[in-house]
């Protein structure tokens, strides 16, 4: 059921959510295109026809109510999704997202996104999504607390820091997943830090967490730069959403010596050809909200943002933003995929015979994964890294996984996208027949 009543309160719920990325918008669906390459590696690979059919279908797709009593006192009812998509390699992986336009096949798409994303760093986990569908605009705190812990209590038995662990998504933080792990160890009747990641520091998160996506960017980016013989600095770079990644993958871009001329958010966009300086952007940000205003750029149209003239491009924001549509008109180098499926299937053959160099989201902007897996790992020594650790071995991973999948490209003659759905498919698929199946 739907929700029934729009209450406003005095403390909304967007004074501690941000939105990063957006629902699946455009002319695809998530999942039959994020399948659709898929298919692709798997044909590639010769898959074993069996294999193909178990790795196609989610393991487990699970629908909740979720009932709570509003500030006012009425009874609303509420719909929430949890997908496991595939635990041979370890536990399921995966973020809980709440907007009002979740649906069961984002979740199944971003699911089955998070079994390659993890395999491609080759990390021991699944893949898992969750979602509620809401608006956070129209809640109170107190009621996101509820729909979170109630939604927790619903799923109480897939959860676990051995099958299940939730991470931060879409209009979630910190504190979403402190109510988390809180209502689970309350049923367990002992505190159970490792049954999330991207919690407070104080409740067993990780150092460096918080910037990880962003830097593993950035890090893809000069390695990709590396890779084409292009210089570090002096490169131009156009990112589009400024939000948590997109803002911190700027950050260290510019500090590795790359000019940032183009930037937007919700509000607009806006471009500097000689470079606009992020700390600069990020303090009026943090002072209007908003980039719209911002006083030493010019303001553009957002869908221009996508083809200016730059080196790199990294699409931070919302999905399906590169599309048959634009991609004729991408003029970038190297796009860096910075949200979860920006570029759709259709746009993909357009970019390769353009020669843009993709490095796909399942690699990309697998950094904020692998400091998740950082976190369980600490959780469950009880033992806690300095950030300085955190970010080299972040690097090591992110580095050695780039030129793993450069080699499959290589090898195979493929782009890089292609690459990694076969190195992540080859990675689960071995397991599998490691394992055999349970009769």
């Amino acid at each position: 059921m739907s929700q029934t009543t729009e209450v406003r309160v005095a403390t909304p719920a967007s004074d501690i959510i941000g939105r990063e990325q957006g629902p699946f918008f455009g002319d695809e669906n998530p999942f039959e295109s994020m399948m659709a390459r898929f298919d692709h590696a798997a044909k590639l690979l010769a898959l074993d026809p069996g294999i193909y059919r178990v790795l196609r279908q989610p393991e487990k797709q699970i629908i909740v109510s979720v009932p709570i009593v509003r500030d006012k006192g009425e009874v609303d009812v509420f719909t929430g999704y949890r997908v496991l998509h595939n635990t041979s390699r370890g536990p399921a992986k995966g973020g809980i997202r709440f907007d009002k336009n979740v649906t069961l096949d984002e979740v199944k798409a971003l699911a089955a996104w998070m079994t390659w994303k993890c395999a491609v760093v080759n990390i021991p986990f699944g893949g898992a999504k969750g979602g509620g569908v809401c608006d956070p605009s129209s809640l109170s705190i107190i009621e996101i607390e509820r729909i979170t812990r109630r939604y927790t209590a619903a799923l109480i038995d897939i959860l676990g820091p051995e099958s299940d662990i939730p991470a931060p998504d879409v209009n979630t933080n910190e504190r979403i997943m402190a109510w988390i792990m809180d209502t689970y160890s309350m049923h367990k009747r002992h505190a159970v830090t490792g049954v999330v990641t991207g919690k407070p520091i104080e409740m067993g998160g990780s150092l460096g967490r918080s910037e990880a996506t962003g830097r593993g960017c950035m890090i893809a980016v000069r390695e990709a730069l590396k890779h084409l013989g292009l210089p570090l600095r002096g490169s131009r770079v156009a990112v589009q959403g400024f939000g948590n990644v997109g803002s911190v993958a700027a950050k260290l871009l510019e500090q590795e010596g790359l000019t940032i001329v183009a930037i937007s958010d919700v509000s607009g966009a806006i471009c500097n050809p000689k470079g606009i300086f992020v700390d600069d952007a990020q303090k009026w940000v943090k002072e209007h909200r908003y980039l719209a205003g911002y006083p030493n750029a010019e303001s553009i149209k957002q869908e221009d943002l996508l083809t200016l003239d730059v080196d790199v491009l990294l699409p931070a924001a919302v999905e399906n933003a590169i599309t048959r549509k634009n991609a004729p008109h991408i003029k970038a180098r190297v796009i860096c995929e910075g949200a979860n499926g920006p570029t759709t299937a259709g746009a993909d053959k357009i970019l390769e015979e353009k020669g843009v160099f993709v490095i796909p989201d399942i690699l990309a902007n697998a950094g904020g994964v692998t400091v998740s897996y950082f976190e369980w790992v600490q959780d469950r020594a009880a033992y806690f890294w300095d950030e300085g650790t955190v970010n080299d071995r972040l690097q090591a991973v992110l580095q050695r996984s780039f030129h793993d999948v450069l080699s499959v490209a290589q090898r195979h003659s493929v782009n890089m996208r292609i690459a990694a759905y076969m190195l992540a498919i080859e990675r689960v698929a071995a397991v599998h027949r490691l394992r055999g199946l349970y009769a």
